[in-house]
């Protein structure tokens, strides 16, 4: 099979990055080193190539209404400039995705999807557009470049004339210049749970930006580091956290879930059953006390030896030093100080129930 791949991958190879198949995309693990990639990001900052997720336009008349019905969180409340994190599901309350919705200028939407959704996703939202409403994937025309870390706005600032300060979290400009580099959309997100930029940029001035911006003092980081520090700071992937058969509510993104908006969006109904019955099972943060790495599929065991959940995302802390994971849970279990076993390859280490974020970040006063 031919990976895809994105605008940036000459760009790994000059930097001697180890490229991997990710989801079939050809992309870098790491550069230097996870290790030394991740550190970059929680003290200094860090540029990361996600060019491979999805962007898509909808626009139309009806197209606020009907994002709100597509998504579970409520989109009536942005303003232009503004952003904000959401789920799509299907009828069941299962996860068809995670992601990102901005409200930009002149009635248009952007949405950001994962890369491995991208065309069951775009198949989804077309199912459910009206006619006074298009869907138009602009995924292979757009690049994004991220830049984390607690310097990523000194660094940043230095290359343009907007002002980052006034930027808050999950808002964003159009049209901004970023080291000579004309419209870009520069964006306070991120996935890490450190301060910075996301910049959406046309894909034919990806490499000039990537080149400006990796002469600066940021650390070129892959998505080892991505996956650590997003573990880190509680953030979900989906296929793992999030999947058909994973609610958001099961996931622990009920913050995105308005169950009461004023409009319906699919899967209303078994979301809100959910709510009001209580969850079977939950997403929470475990910490090894016993020896070993809790990874993504190891079965949770009760002290009797039976089954009570599965490891979603697991892995040696760089912040923290130590063992932990996410672990998807029967609710009885997911108290915080409860103990379990994971079953790591047939031997049974003890884990216990702790409270997340496991790593959050100091905020500016």
């Amino acid at each position: 099979m031919t990976l895809k791949k994105t605008p940036l991958f000459e760009e790994y190879e000059k930097h001697e990055a180890r490229v991997i198949d990710f989801g079939g995309w050809a992309l870098p693990v790491q550069f230097s080193g996870i290790m030394e990639e991740h550190a970059a990001v929680r003290t200094s900052a860090g540029l990361f190539d996600v060019s491979h997720m999805g962007e898509v336009l909808v626009k139309g008349p009806g197209a606020e209404r009907y994002l709100n019905y597509l998504v579970t969180n409520d989109v009536s409340v942005l303003e232009e400039g503004q952003a904000l994190y959401t789920a799509m599901c299907d009828e069941a309350g299962g996860t068809v995705d995670d992601l990102l919705v901005y409200k930009k200028a002149g009635g248009e939407w952007m949405l950001v999807i994962n890369a491995a959704n991208i065309d069951k996703d775009i198949a989804w939202m077309k199912e459910h557009a009206g006619g006074d409403v298009t869907v138009e994937d602009i995924s292979a025309e757009t690049a994004l470049l991220a830049v984390q870390g607690p310097r990523a706005e000194e660094i940043l600032q230095a290359l343009t004339d907007k002002d980052l300060s006034a930027i808050r979290p999950f808002q964003f400009k159009e049209n901004a210049v970023i080291g000579g580099v004309e419209n870009v959309l520069l964006s306070r997100t991120g996935y890490t749970g450190e301060d910075g930029f996301e910049l959406y940029v046309p894909a034919k001035q990806a490499v000039a930006l990537w080149r400006r911006l990796a002469g600066k003092p940021l650390a070129l980081c892959g998505l080892g580091a991505r996956d650590t520090l997003r573990l880190e700071a509680r953030l979900p992937l989906y296929g793992q956290e999030l999947t058909k058969d994973i609610s958001p509510l099961e996931a622990g993104i009920g913050f995105a879930v308005k169950t009461a908006k004023a409009s319906p969006f699919i899967g209303q109904g078994a979301l809100q059953q959910q709510k009001e019955t209580g969850l079977e099972r939950k997403t929470v943060g475990i910490e090894m006390i016993g020896r070993g790495i809790p990874r993504t599929g190891y079965r949770i065991l009760s002290e009797l030896g039976e089954p009570i959940g599965v490891v979603t995302s697991g892995t040696h802390s760089p912040t923290l030093k130590k063992p932990i994971g996410l672990a998807l849970i029967a609710a009885d279990f997911a108290g915080i100080g409860t103990t379990f076993f994971v079953d790591i390859r047939g031997k049974k280490a003890e884990a216990a129930v702790v409270k997340v974020p496991f790593y959050k970040r100091e905020r500016k006063q």
